[in-house]
């Protein structure tokens, strides 16, 4: 439910109880941020944080209470630096003292490849920002926005964004999981096939702006016509940046057609 409880269908609850993970959704939905942004909770005695969320009251207020029930906090882990994801960290953390692992100045933990934060294995996943991080404990990842339980990803135009976010993939694709718990949607339980899903789908936009400037299409609006078609008119300026990050991929492999509109770098 939004708004401060416990998110998902009780069957999902249920199934992710026995895992020992809670899930809680911020009343915060939109074109990005989908049905809202999801925050959660592994463990007890303490419990582990994953993304804070944002500054709402309510959905604050619902960590503060979970986290009691389980405990008390033993640390805070941040998938990526995205306002919606980490607004509310430092009122959190003004209530409750707890180390905090993240990819940021300020962390207490600089997150890298491999390290161990409690029950949380840290996995670099750029693409969606460079600061992305993914985090596993036994067989859940907490995946942040690199997998959405809805919905797919927008890719940054960072170098090596898009090449680096399919590699991520297929590092996570050989790690054996019980369920994927997304930064936004709900919980994912068949990982291997929702995250081939995902590679499968860059894949074939690739494809399909490969063929578009194989037309000699070249401006921005044509090749979002071509191979974002499907596309939400609402979500376009979104899928505009992603479109950078393909264009970049294929500029650093040398299959760049010449003459083609960029609107980053």
């Amino acid at each position: 439910m939004i708004g401060g409880e416990a998110a998902g269908s009780d069957s999902e609850r249920e199934r992710l109880s026995r895992l020992g993970v809670v899930r809680l959704r911020a009343a915060n939905p939109g074109p990005l941020t989908l049905s809202g942004t999801n925050s959660w909770i592994v463990g007890r005695d303490p419990a582990w944080l994953i993304d804070p969320g944002p500054a709402i009251d309510a959905h604050l207020d619902a960590l503060l209470a979970t986290l009691d029930r389980r405990g008390g906090l033993g640390g805070i882990a941040v998938t990526h630096g995205h306002l919606d994801h980490v607004e509310g960290l430092d009122r959190l953390r003004a209530r409750l003292a707890a180390p905090l692992a993240a990819a940021r100045p300020d962390a207490d933990v600089q997150l890298r490849e491999g390290l161990r934060f409690g029950p949380l294995l840290a996995l670099h996943t750029p693409g969606h920002s460079p600061d992305h991080y993914a985090f596993i404990a036994g067989g859940v990842c907490f995946t942040g926005d690199a997998v959405l339980g809805e919905g797919s990803v927008f890719i940054a135009p960072d170098p090596g964004a898009l090449a680096g976010y399919l590699e991520a993939l297929r590092r996570l694709h050989e790690h054996d999981l019980e369920v994927l718990c997304p930064g936004h949607g709900p919980s994912i339980w068949q990982p291997r096939e929702r995250i081939a899903h995902y590679i499968e789908h860059r894949l074939q936009r690739e494809r399909r702006l490969l063929d578009a400037l194989a037309q000699g299409r070249r401006g921005t609006g044509e090749l979002l016509d071509a191979a974002w078609s499907d596309v939400p008119a609402e979500l376009r300026p979104a899928a505009a940046v992603t479109l950078q990050a393909h264009l970049d991929k294929l500029k650093e492999e040398g299959r760049l057609a010449p003459g083609v509109e960029r609107s980053f770098g």
